[in-house]
């Protein structure tokens, strides 16, 4: 018998309203994830056959969890076999994603529209090279824009039409809409679609083939959908198509929560849903169980400055707590520092381990100097939600030339940049030089400078490598020429020239499906390089210089090996992916004008996006929240001006202390005393 009592009352009131529509408000840690698998079960539990279940998440590991924790409370029970001796296929509900949804409904049904049952599905390289084959074709003396962001556009053309806004290169937006009908007529001549295609399939399978819609809506006879505020027009479509009839549509959300309008997520599917279904049943989960009162309180008061959202008050049985901690650093680097000292102090003084503390930011950019505090401090960290800073394409690159610049006979280096940009040196001639250079026994590049190798090249390769030679020996003589400590620029000056002689950025430029990300990029490298020079440095050779800054870089390669809890690691996350999660002690950093709120909200008009971004943030912490803002952030090397969020203004004074910094707090006797007992049991 599924035990209830569990359940607080509105949680239970959710779990028992089984028939008709309903829409559960299910604010930030209020248990939305219990209620749902609760609700499946009970489902079960009154007799409703597994196989009319249909519940949709946006993940796969979401899907799985569920699907554990459905099983979990139910009895175990003999699954139902054919008399071939398979499993049942309908002996469990079933839990997916829209994507695994509309795969399931076309491979039974897509014979309607002119496929084959077991056609497949192109993955991004298969997509890019259905593209490269065309333009073969069309413009045998090539394009200037690239296939993949040509793939860009076409697929934005394809989930919001012709009329929706436009982002990144106009070449290739213009070749996507000339390219589309051929692009799709060649997926089609192989049986192919892609993952655009899976959900426009299946709405133009039901709008032209009502037989089998009314199938699906006999099999999917309980529909439950989760982080409903998330679905786009697409999907919101498909839902109400198979809920129409029978009415017996699930939906669980929390608009407050709504942070994804940047990709097609419509907030309005989650207000608006007395429109299509008058007579849905709205109960709110209010009850946290994550956070304190204080933290709850601040969030509940910044998200009601939005107008468009349904009430709804966030409330604990955890207590008080801890008043939130606002920090005012002069720069980002001191926000850094700053914020790894208080997460070091934790540890030490407090023994808070560093999983369970967080840094949360706005943009993938603000990790720089972050994890560059880490690993000077020798803090372990993982990043969620975005590359790290040091693994990101443009990173790698650049390091790479400084590596060959200080030793031409790292292999590794040479052939990740040996071509990029282009520079006629292809995969095929790295691959004779690779074997040249086993050959002698020499390394490549001593192979490149090699008359005898170099003669084995056709003219225009034999150029190529050349010139590729006397670069790297040009630089190198250039920075045995730079001066050691007069000039605190020197190294910057130098690797900006290089990067323009190679025309560098404007190759990655060209090699981004859209201009913000490429600009992102461009401003990761700039903004490294302006931390060539280093002031600790000052008075060494350039190239002293130039190794001591890649040291600093790989310093934390050591720490890799050392034998540490995999988790045992600080987080750090963008605001956009920790929804969902939760960490006891959280650090949101950058609350400043232009970052959150970011500068395009105001053009978009989607500061209130943004400040249910700030509430997601804040509603990740469970006992103590810490936030930051700058007097100033470098941007291209330079400082800037930077101004305390708007965000700010609507957290109650009462619940705020005002920081100093770990470091500089007063600290009194008393809490001395206990200060000093937590550093001596640290190092037992």
């Amino acid at each position: 018998m599924l035990n209830l009592n569990s359940l607080n009352p509105q949680q239970r009131q959710a779990v028992e309203a089984v028939k008709g529509p309903v829409l559960i408000l299910a604010g930030a840690g209020t248990g939305k994830t219990r209620v749902i698998t609760f609700r499946i079960a009970r489902m079960l539990q009154k007799g409703i056959p597994p196989g009319n279940i249909l519940g949709v998440t946006f993940t796969n590991k979401a899907a799985r969890e569920m699907q554990e924790r459905v099983f979990k409370l139910l009895p175990r029970r003999p699954r139902s076999r054919h008399p071939e001796g398979k499993a049942a296929a309908d002996d469990r509900p079933t839990i997916c994603t829209f994507h695994s949804l509309c795969v399931r409904i076309l491979r039974q049904h897509i014979e309607k529209l002119g496929y084959k049952r077991n056609f497949v599905i192109y993955d991004e390289s298969e997509q890019v090279g259905a593209i490269k084959k065309i333009l073969s074709h069309m413009y045998p003396k090539g394009v200037k824009a690239e296939p993949s962001a040509i793939l860009g556009q076409l697929s934005r053309l394809k989930n919001a039409g012709e009329a929706a806004p436009f982002y990144g290169d106009a070449d290739a937006r213009a070749l996507a809409l000339h390219l589309r009908p051929r692009y799709e007529s060649a997926l089609r001549a192989c049986n192919a679609v892609d993952f655009d295609d899976l959900i426009l399939l299946a709405l133009q399978l039901f709008t032209e083939h009502p037989d089998a819609l009314e199938s699906c809506r006999q099999k999917y006879q309980f529909v439950m959908v989760d982080e409903y505020q998330d679905t786009n027009h697409a999907q919101f479509k498909l839902i109400r198509a198979l809920t129409e009839t029978h009415r017996n549509l699930c939906v669980v959300g929390d608009d407050d929560q709504s942070i994804y309008g940047w990709r097609g997520a419509e907030i309005s599917n989650l207000l608006d849903m007395e429109k299509h279904f008058p007579e849905v049943k709205v109960i709110k989960l209010e009850q946290n169980y994550r956070s304190t009162n204080t933290i709850l309180k601040a969030a509940n008061a910044v998200i009601t400055r939005n107008a468009q959202r349904r009430g709804k008050t966030l409330w604990s049985e955890k207590g008080e707590g801890e008043r939130i901690v606002l920090q005012a650093y002069d720069n980002d680097e001191e926000e850094a520092k700053g914020t790894v000292d208080e997460i070091e102090t934790a540890r030490v003084v407090h023994r808070v381990p560093w999983s369970e503390q967080a840094i949360l930011f706005r943009t993938n950019m603000q990790s720089r100097p972050l994890e560059t505090a880490l690993r000077q401090r020798n803090v372990r960290y993982h990043l969620i939600g975005g590359q790290s800073f040091f693994d990101r394409r443009e990173v790698r690159d650049f390091l790479a030339y400084l590596k060959m610049f200080v030793n031409p006979h790292d292999d590794i280096s040479l052939l990740r940049i040996a071509n990029v940009p282009a520079r006629g040196l292809s995969d095929v001639t790295m691959e004779r030089l690779v074997h040249a250079s086993g050959e002698r026994k020499c390394s490549v590049f001593t192979a490149m400078k090699n008359p005898v190798v170099a003669t084995s090249f056709m003219s225009r390769t034999r150029e190529s490598i050349e010139d590729f030679v006397h670069f790297i020996e040009r630089k190198r003589e250039l920075l045995h020429l730079t001066s050691t400590g007069g000039d605190p620029h020197g190294l910057q000056e130098w690797a900006s020239r290089f990067i323009d002689e190679i025309g560098y950025l404007e190759d990655l430029r060209r090699s981004e499906k859209n201009h913000e990300a490429a600009e992102s990029r461009v401003r990761n490298l700039k903004e490294l390089i302006c931390t060539l020079d280093r002031p600790e440095a000052a008075g060494k050779s350039a190239m002293e210089r130039l190794e001591l800054f890649l040291e600093e870089i790989t310093l934390d390669s050591e720490r890799e090996d050392e034998e540490e809890e995999a988790g045992e690691a600080v987080t750090l996350i963008t605001m956009h992916s920790c929804k969902g999660l939760e960490f006891p002690n959280v650090y949101i950093v950058g609350l400043e004008e232009g970052l959150l709120p970011h500068t395009r909200s105001k053009e978009e008009n989607s500061v209130d996006e943004e400040r249910r971004l700030f509430y997601v943030a804040l509603t990740r912490a469970m006992r103590t929240l810490t936030i930051s803002h700058c007097a100033s952030r470098k941007k291209y090397g330079h400082a800037t001006p930077a101004h305390p969020s708007q965000f700010l203004h609507d957290l109650p004074p009462d619940l705020i202390e005002h920081g100093t910094g770990a470091a500089k707090k007063a600290v009194t006797p008393s809490s001395g005393k206990s200060l000093f007992a937590g550093m001596i049991a640290s190092l037992d």
